[in-house]
């Protein structure tokens, strides 16, 4: 039954990354292979339905089905793998009301 309760605990999340101001190429070279590791596992697991790159090329998203409880851990374990280079939060999808638009 708490399997069932976990599922039905699962919302959509967004993961915004953004490049900071003072992160340098040798910081992107560093931080891309345990970032790639981390996305490639989450993937595996079916947790992401999207994931890219903004037009800017300084921000990327992630959309990812999870309960709150794994969000933050994604969350953490995104900031510790590129927190030099990174700024990242999470929003659950319906904190942006815009973007019911697409469901």
């Amino acid at each position: 039954m708490s399997q069932t309760l976990e599922t039905e605990n699962k919302k959509l999340w967004i993961l915004v990354s953004s490049l900071k101001e003072t992160a340098t190429s040798d910081d992107l070279q560093r931080i891309t292979p345990s970032v790639s590791t981390l996305f490639d596992q989450w993937y595996s697991r079916g947790k992401f339905v999207l994931s890219g790159p903004l037009d800017n090329n300084t921000t990327g998203l992630a959309i990812f089905e999870a309960t709150e409880n794994e969000a933050k851990q994604l969350l953490e374990e995104q900031k510790r793998a590129s927190s030099d280079a990174l700024d990242s939060y999470i929003y659950q999808w319906d904190a942006l009301p815009f973007l019911s638009l697409l469901n």
